[in-house]
């Protein structure tokens, strides 16, 4: 007795609907491709029923679509034929870490050694990653003390933005050679966006945008999409910005977001511990994006950054990223500081003039 033939998309293939379209997010090779929403809808009954019993269900003259969609999924190696669905179970989506805090930004713009003691506090908080942005230049001696104090901790990555013209190209190389935690330069206010190339695993790049201060925070944009199992799986419960982050904005605040309006304390009297055991500060942490107001309906969710910083309505922290420019209900991307619609929460924000930058470049 021949047995029926079934198609399972590989667990790691997983598809997102939205309004308009929806993915298919290959979440090992990093990749994604649009397919229509009557596609996904198949797609789910191929988990349930057998390629027969699915074409039972149209008239013969779909079936040659449904096998051509089952070749085009085959070609590009998103599932396979199978007898035995059974042994192929799906993917577990949850998400856990066993670190209090996984992510940090620290925002300086003046020589100030209090921050040579955030290092430390953050390894004793299991913190991997940390993004130093520097509004001012700090000169070499302080950037390479602070460095220092990453050494011997487990904080795997550190990226450093930083005004153009600060460092030389020697200098920076010294300070690649000095730091093997460092995996990305950023140097901001540059004559054009320029990729300097790679020294030692650590890219370094000009851009022209002038990043004055934290009002940089926030932008949406496809180039930011980052499509792997960690982000994806943190995605399904949590906020892809603000879980498990903790931050210190120029002034020594330390918050969840530099940006943020509300601070815990100042690191000149208060350890980044107590900040975290406030009760309100992991109140963002589990707004994910199937809570939020039109990324719900968003293809990109689980694979885009958020914003509740700079959001379009400000009295509600369930509205849309102010500065996202994607419409999920018709597929097109705008530029999102010329939308009439989000001009009141720019004039709210302050961002009149670095929108007038923005729009000149």
């Amino acid at each position: 007795m021949r047995l029926p033939i079934y198609y399972r998309m590989f667990s790691d293939c997983i598809l997102v609907k939205g309004a308009a379209r929806s993915l298919i997010c290959d979440i090992q090779r990093g990749t994604y491709a649009f397919i229509e929403n009557d596609i996904y809808d198949l797609i789910g009954e191929l988990e349930k029923c057998s390629i027969e019993e699915i074409k039972s269900n149209f008239p013969q003259s779909e079936h040659l679509i449904i096998e051509n969609f089952l070749a085009y999924l085959n070609a590009n190696d998103f599932g396979f034929y199978t007898s035995h669905p059974e042994r192929f179970p799906i993917l577990n989506l949850e998400w856990k870490s066993p670190s209090p805090i996984t992510n940090s930004i620290i925002d300086i713009n003046k020589v100030d050694r209090h921050y040579l003691s955030i290092p430390k506090q953050l390894n004793q908080l299991g913190c991997k990653a940390v993004q130093i942005r520097c509004f001012a230049m700090l000169g070499l001696h302080f950037m390479e003390e602070l460095l220092s104090k990453t050494k011997d901790t487990k904080i795997e990555s550190v990226q450093i933005i930083y005004p153009v013209g600060g460092f030389d190209l020697q200098q920076i190389e010294e300070l690649i050679d000095n730091h093997e935690r460092l995996v990305s330069i950023v140097l901001f206010g540059a004559s054009e966006d320029k990729n300097l190339g790679s020294y030692r695993k650590c890219s370094v790049i000009e851009i022209a945008e002038n990043l004055i201060d934290m009002s940089c925070c926030g932008k949406i944009n496809k180039s930011f999409f980052a499509l792997n199992i960690d982000l994806f799986t943190e995605s399904q419960h949590h906020n892809t910005c603000l879980n498990r982050k903790i931050s210190i904005d120029a002034e020594g605040n330390i918050k969840n977001c530099p940006s943020m309006p509300q601070s815990f304390g100042n690191i000149k009297d208060t350890t980044l511990q107590e900040a975290l055991d406030h009760p309100d500060f992991k109140k963002y942490w589990n707004i994910n994006k199937d809570k939020i107001h039109v990324c719900k309906d968003c293809e990109f969710r689980h694979i885009c950054t958020d914003c509740r910083a700079y959001v379009e309505d400000p009295e509600d922290i369930l509205s849309k990223p102010l500065k996202c420019g994607y419409n999920p209900y018709t597929g097109v991307w705008e530029e999102w500081s010329t939308n009439p619609l989000k001009q009141k929460a720019i004039e709210f924000y302050g961002m009149q003039d670095l929108v007038k930058e923005d729009t000149r470049r």
